[in-house]
């Protein structure tokens, strides 16, 4: 590749599609680095703030030569998460010993997040074999600097990308560092991703053993009871739930739901549909009321109102 000319931006932008066509070919980040020595200032402000996937691009390759490793994966994590379709990770300052060595295990985990943050369909072998340098970084940052929630933090990437015994395995790693409730939260995640309901509800519970008022963890055993067919058993751990924080909006329209459908409640379908609109998660609530309009004996009319917020939505 010749030295592109032209103003440092174009230059920039030219290296960032380039390492986009190759991000393992060398040559593009030693350009990059030749130019920001000539141009420091120029090629800092071309990237900074970031909008667009190449100043995503460069800009993690610069704070990686600046040496704040922490921001320069989370850049790659951002750029990861936007194209998963691009073997990004094998960019060869990712693998570098100098980047391994300092990055952080909460830099790590917040750049891991960042993949996760466009939803992206990861669970396929071609993803997985893009990501094998992300996995071996996550081993070895894990194994230089073992944090608990960070660890369980990373497990959530191992997860999406389908390697489900792994990230199972690196919650116990963090487990064997400390307890903390963020872990178990993440291998409740990994269990329901496996269809096994009761290991996913003994998770949460041990969830809330070490964090007893967090309200949101009574949800997840409520739903989980829900789907079960537990309905008073579900209303009985929102009401739980409601103890700690009474003025959620999501946990009073459970409660209301799991009532309805519990005791054949018209007052609490009425709850739930005075309190839909503000439950955020329109897929959510929708579920909850096609379980609470599944009571026995409801009036027609209630339920007909019912079905009419649901297909309005």
């Amino acid at each position: 590749m010749a030295h592109c000319g032209g103003a440092p931006s174009e230059a920039v932008k030219y290296l960032a599609q380039a390492i986009a066509q190759g991000p393992d070919d060398p040559e593009p980040y030693e350009l990059l680095a030749e130019l920001r020595r000539e141009a420091p200032e120029e090629v800092a402000r071309t990237v900074a703030p970031p909008s667009s996937l190449w100043q995503f691009v460069a800009g993690a390759y610069l704070y990686f030569l600046d040496g704040d490793m922490d921001q320069a994966a989370q850049r790659l994590g951002s750029v990861i998460g936007y194209r998963p379709d691009v073997a990004w990770a094998s960019a060869p300052w990712f693998g570098d010993e100098r980047f391994l060595g300092a990055v952080t295990a909460a830099g790590l985990a917040d750049a891991t997040l960042n993949i996760t943050d466009y939803g992206p369909e990861m669970d396929e072998d071609a993803t997985r074999d893009r990501m094998g340098p992300w996995f071996r970084a996550i081993d070895v940052v894990c194994d230089r600097e073992p944090v608990a929630e960070a660890m369980a933090r990373m497990a959530i990437l191992l997860r999406i990308c389908g390697r489900t015994d792994a990230s199972l395995a690196l919650c116990d790693r963090a487990d064997s560092v400390d307890r903390v409730m963020f872990t178990e939260v993440v291998r409740a995640g990994t269990w329901r991703r496996l269809g096994d309901r009761r290991q996913t509800a003994t998770a949460f519970r041990r969830a809330l053993e070490l964090d007893p008022t967090n309200w949101s963890l009574y949800l997840d055993l409520a739903d989980l009871a829900a789907e079960d067919g537990d309905f008073a058993d579900a209303a009985d751990l929102i009401r739980r739930g409601l103890e700690h924080e009474p003025e959620d909006v999501t946990l009073r329209a459970a409660g209301a739901a799991y009532r309805a459908r519990a005791e054949s409640s018209v007052t609490d379908l009425d709850l739930l549909l005075e309190l839909a609109p503000e439950v955020p998660h329109a897929g959510y609530r929708n579920g909850l009321i096609e379980y609470a309009v599944g009571a026995l004996d409801l009036p027609a009319d209630r339920i007909a109102a019912a079905r009419r917020f649901q297909v309005g939505d």
